[in-house]
């Protein structure tokens, strides 16, 4: 249509790039595309750049945009020469190897509660921060190459602006608060990057580059054709954005790793670590708890059960809650909360009678989502108001989580339309950016399922024994 102001959004997350193309004023999807990323925790940049182009392509190409924004995941460390050339492949928030450099980070910076009151959280492996100490330490050829750090979301919007083979400028690369808070250098109370920490980190006085800040409604750039560049964010402020999520929502986020976050006015700072005390992208905070294993483990019960992700979940339902006490205690991949990078998975209370597909599919479920309940319970401890509950992301497609969860959170569960809700937070930033006013469009998001199940306290409880009674052994 004529009349249209179409602007353009991007989910470059860890497994694939999206990209949607809506009107900016009413919402309306136009086109949409994707392309999937290498798997790993350590990829080239190069890869995300390919991903983009192809489904920017795939989506229609950029004709008649008049906007662009790009949500991304958070915290990888993309290091950068003096040349804006990547030094190495970027370590990606769920490479665990930097583990202990968080351990001596957080007691250089006078131990977890003084960190916390520094930057908003206690330093994990996830964090750029601990992934540069490990550079530093590591591959020290490496750390002296180090001029500037970019995180993905803002590398690729620096990458948007420039033409192939044109020289990089440091001067052109942005950021914005939320994907800074991620850093471990960023004080998201003052929006100012803490320089000192970054030296103490990369053991150096150099001056190195880092993105400029970008309020949520102003552009940072163009691309060589002229469509503006809004200033992106990272993933989860994204999808709180394409949620429309406000102050009493906690979204819980289904994605390769578990969220649960919440929109407010005041910063966190959690001494225990299990809150990261992050910005969100509309100049609010987002105090949020990570899980590293989400969607998949579901992808793991597929090729246990050999079933598809929909026959799990028809499985799982047909499971007694509890799954006969068989429980999964889900760190496929190390944790990050709690934090416990060197962890492994284990069932426990096996025995002849669940030993039985349709308790391991509810197990798994089970175990995925218990993570997700501590989330939760973590930041109503931290005095945040949990009104409603919202379930997004690729496993709340799964017909069992809904009504599992509905469960195990004890409270009803809304479960939006499926889409891609971080692609659609960039577009949604994009078109506020571009029709100015004091905050982003409302958009219709469509209907709004409302799942509510009988509370299984139980099942959390026996979750959380395992939970503790592994601590010391994996």
């Amino acid at each position: 249509m004529a009349n249209q102001k179409l602007i353009a959004g991007v989910d470059s997350s860890t497994q694939s790039c999206k990209v949607v193309i809506r009107d900016g004023v009413t919402g309306e999807l136009v086109r949409e595309g994707r392309a999937t990323h290498p798997d790993g925790t350590e990829v080239n940049p190069a890869h995300w750049v390919s991903a983009l182009d192809t489904a920017i392509s795939a989506a229609g190409g950029l004709d008649g945009v008049e906007a662009i924004s790009i949500g991304g995941q958070q915290h990888g460390m993309v290091a950068l020469d003096a040349q804006g050339k990547v030094i190495r492949d970027a370590l990606l928030w769920n490479d665990t190897r930097s583990a202990d450099a968080a351990t001596v980070l957080n007691k250089e910076l006078g131990g977890n509660a003084e960190t916390a009151k520094q930057i908003g959280s206690v330093l994990v492996a996830s964090f750029t921060a601990t992934k540069l100490r490990w550079l530093a330490d590591s591959e020290k050829d490496n750390a002296a190459k180090v001029a500037g750090v970019a995180l993905p979301h803002d590398w690729l919007s620096w990458q948007l602006q420039h033409s192939k083979g044109e020289a990089l400028d440091f001067g052109k690369l942005f950021s914005d608060r939320s994907e800074a808070s991620g850093t471990g250098y960023f004080d998201p109370t003052t929006s100012q990057y803490r320089r000192d920490i970054l030296a103490k980190v990369l053991r150096t006085d150099r001056e190195i580059y880092l993105p400029k800040i970008i309020s949520p409604a102003q552009f940072g750039g163009t691309t060589p054709s002229g469509i503006p560049i809004a200033p992106g964010a990272g993933d989860n402020a994204a999808a709180a954005l394409g949620i429309q999520a406000q102050a009493g929502d906690v979204v819980v986020s289904l994605g390769t790793s578990g969220t649960a976050f919440a929109v407010s006015e005041t910063p966190t700072h959690d001494a225990s670590g299990q809150v990261a005390g992050f910005a969100d992208a509309t100049g609010r905070f987002l105090p949020l708890v990570c899980t590293l294993n989400a969607a998949r483990i579901l992808d793991a019960a597929t090729r246990i059960l050999g079933k598809t992700h929909d026959e799990v979940g028809a499985l799982a339902l047909t499971a007694k809650p509890g799954a006969n006490g068989l429980s999964l205690l889900p760190y496929f991949e190390g944790e990050r909360t709690p934090n416990r990078p060197h962890a492994t998975g284990v069932f426990g209370g096996m025995n002849l009678n669940n030993s039985n597909a349709a308790d391991i599919a509810r197990a798994m479920v089970e175990g995925m989502l218990c993570g997700l309940v501590d989330a939760v319970d973590a930041l109503e401890k931290l005095g945040v108001n949990v009104k409603r509950i919202i379930l997004i992301g690729g496993a709340a497609k799964n017909p069992a989580v809904s009504q599992i969860a509905a469960a195990l959170f004890g409270r009803e569960v809304l479960v939006p339309p499926a889409g891609e809700y971080v692609a659609n937070g960039a577009a949604r930033q994009a078109a506020w950016a571009l029709l100015g006013g004091d905050s982003a469009p409302i958009w219709d998001l469509g209907k709004i399922e409302k799942v509510s199940a009988i509370a299984t306290p139980d099942v959390v409880e026996r979750y959380r024994t395992l939970r503790d009674r592994t601590e010391n052994w994996i």
